[in-house]
């Protein structure tokens, strides 16, 4: 058992809730943030191409790298504690912002950020196990975390939108100084204190291992994603990774104390939510930054106008989170899963079969469904937190953090190379500035540009060849969700019942 000081009365949970779910809400609108920040930033400071990757990978190799260690370290030395200096940590680096003025101090502040980013996510998730003894009211509370991390996915491009049409660029980054000195200051007084009573001896080599092979690991993907399968980096750093991770699971599996406590996958349950999470993850990551992109690029939407048009699976994923686990409890959580999965499905394929050209209502239904896919990751939640003991809870959380993170990194790289790659073959433009035409469409708008007259055809024909590459991603997605969904649908217990307290294994 997990000690807490003394049973929680249930004004006191619910506030906590709030707490951690106005956590969770900044850290994901930080990520989304940055996609409509990003072309400020790069008119202000001129980073080189690789730079510019460096800002955006920072946060997600900062984060994916600390967060097995940083929550078995919290299960330790308390969530609380953990959780409140991930909140100074990530005020603090978000106010460092002011003193940056060139592409490496950016890129620092966002590892910084990443940082606080791996204290705060899994302390969140282990902590409402820990709150929540019963899983009835358990999976509620995990209905409204869900929801949160939806508002703040599509909060992200509309306060960024409307930070910059009004402030520098800095302002996406110094609007979550006063969000976490309010978040400091209720989680003192609010959130009670809770830790692993016996944890055991701390494992260094399996700590170093977990960090070297989660970093090298996303630093893979992101590479083949961008320079393509025969990349001696990305290779090399695949390699790596695959040893790595392969150590550290032996040496989980050896120990009576582990790091991370991977025998958890022994559950089906709980294998079912982690896939659950990450072919999610995976297929929105790349479907919504290329629909972000496409806006801007193809439509010629503002920043603004993106965040709002943007907004319906938002919405969808906000009525639905809360009650998916009433509607689990009715039908099962097995058809939840699944069912989720399959409607995430569906929207990919509309967007796949839209009449051509693809116009926005088309993509507002897809985006509404994909909300009401999503909208079932809170019995996916549920399944994980269900599927673990409070003591392991750090070790659950983590596992579910990192396959977000992990699919996140393997969705905009494997479906975005697939997009990119459409994209160049659909390219025919042979003329001068070709090679930057064919990379991307920002390059091929501006080479366009600078042409005048002549420029329209190729500002045409590499929208077109964008909106296709948008649409074969779009298949791609509809059939990695279709795989998922029949995975999911082997592996949750037929009588699975997430809201009661029995388990069948």
């Amino acid at each position: 058992m997990t000690i807490t000081t003394s049973p929680v009365s249930s004004k006191r949970r619910w506030a906590s809730l709030a707490v951690l779910s106005a956590s969770v809400l900044l850290v994901v609108m930080d990520m989304t943030i940055l996609n409509v920040a990003l072309p400020a930033i790069s008119e202000d400071l001129r980073p080189d191409s690789i730079e510019l990757l460096w800002m955006v990978d920072a946060y997600a190799l900062a984060l994916s790298g600390l967060l097995v260690s940083v929550s078995a370290l919290g299960d330790r030395w308390g969530r609380k504690r953990m959780l409140m200096t991930g909140f100074a940590v990530f005020g603090a680096a978000s106010l460092a912002i002011l003193a940056t003025g060139s592409p490496l101090e950016v890129i620092a502040v966002r590892a910084l950020l990443g940082v606080g980013g791996a204290m705060i996510m899994p302390s969140t998730l282990s902590m409402i196990r820990n709150l929540f003894t019963d899983p009835g009211e358990r999976a509620k509370a995990l209905g409204v975390w869900s929801a949160m991390a939806a508002v703040g996915a599509a909060l992200g491009p509309i306060v960024a939108g409307l930070l910059l049409e009004h402030f520098s660029w800095h302002a996406a980054f110094l609007v979550n100084v006063p969000v976490m000195v309010i978040a400091i200051a209720a989680g003192l007084f609010l959130l009670p204190e809770s830790r692993n009573p016996a944890p055991g001896r701390w494992d260094a080599p399996a700590t170093l291992l977990s960090m070297a092979g989660m970093v090298a690991l996303v630093y893979a993907v992101k590479s083949f994603g961008k320079y393509g399968l025969t990349h001696p980096g990305a290779l090399l750093s695949a390699v790596v990774a695959a040893v790595a991770l392969t150590w550290f699971v032996m040496r989980c599996l050896r120990r009576p104390d582990p790091l991370l406590e991977v025998r958890l996958f022994r559950s089906t349950p709980f294998s079912a939510g982690v896939v659950t999470a990450l072919t999610t993850s995976i297929a929105m990551a790349a479907i919504l930054l290329l629909l972000a992109q496409w806006m801007q690029l193809v439509q010629g939407y503002g920043p603004l106008e993106t965040g709002v048009r943007l907004l319906p699976a938002a919405l969808a994923a906000i009525v639905v989170s809360p009650l998916a686990p009433a509607l689990a409890a009715r039908v099962g959580a097995r058809t939840v899963l699944t069912g989720g999965l399959a409607v995430t499905g569906l929207a990919f394929l509309l967007l796949y079969a839209a009449p051509s050209p693809l116009g926005y209502w088309p993509v507002a239904v897809a985006l509404a469904l994909i909300g009401l896919g999503n909208g079932s990751l809170a019995i996916a939640s549920a399944t994980i937190m269900s599927g673990s003991p409070p003591a392991k809870s750090g070790s659950a959380a983590a596992i579910e953090e990192t396959s977000y993170e992990v699919g996140g990194a393997l969705g905009v790289a494997v479906l975005g190379s697939v997009a990119a790659a459409v994209y160049r073959g659909e390219v025919e433009y042979a003329g001068p500035g070709a090679d930057v035409a064919r990379e991307s469409l920002g390059g091929a708008l501006d080479v366009a540009g600078e042409l005048g007259t002549a420029g329209d055809l190729l500002a045409a024909q590499a929208q077109a060849a964008f909106t296709e590459s948008l649409l074969v991603a779009s298949a791609a997605g509809a059939v990695l969700m279709l795989a998922g969904t029949l995975a999911v649908w082997l592996l949750t217990p037929r009588d699975l019942d997430v809201s009661s307290s029995e388990h069948h294994h």
